[in-house]
């Protein structure tokens, strides 16, 4: 059913935004932290252009930003699960049968990233979120808090 494969596409994206690409281009993308926090670095200059960059435009900005971050951290790099193989044949370059990377599949807990950035983006913690939201629009008012919308419990 063409519905239920672009509703299933658009959930996929919540976690992996460059998914369409993955599919466009037949591959897995081992993105790095770099290139995902150049692209929350876009995300908000977008939120700054229209919202104002103003303390209330700044606020809302972070607010969705951090909406954003609690769907963005449940990515597990492809690098880190090193079970990445060929779609099509479930075989990785060296012939070896392997697991196909899913969207559900969690971090082991207190996993490391291959480099600070990445293992921050990994956190399922808020205050994690509310320092990478720090360094890009810099500190939170002091009275600021932060508790997900969607609170998804299928995750534990």
């Amino acid at each position: 059913n063409p519905l239920s494969t672009t509703a299933m596409i658009a959930r996929g994206a919540l976690i992996k935004p460059w998914l369409p690409t993955e599919i466009k281009e037949s591959r897995h993308w081992d993105i790095s932290s770099s290139e995902r926090f150049d692209m929350l670095q876009s995300f908000t200059q977008f939120g700054l252009e229209h919202w104002g960059s103003d303390q209330q435009g700044v606020n809302s900005t972070r607010r969705f930003l951090l909406e954003f971050l609690s769907f963005l951290y449940r990515y597990v790099p492809v690098g880190l699960l090193e079970r990445c193989s060929n779609a099509s044949t479930g075989e990785d370059s060296g012939g070896d049968v392997k697991q196909l990377q899913q969207m559900n599949q969690r971090p082991p807990a207190h996993m490391c990233g291959r480099n600070d950035l990445e293992t921050l983006m990994l956190s399922n913690h808020c205050a994690d979120w509310i320092k990478l939201s720090e360094m890009l629009l810099g500190p939170v008012p002091d009275d600021f808090q932060f508790e997900p919308k969607h609170r998804a419990n299928g995750y534990k």
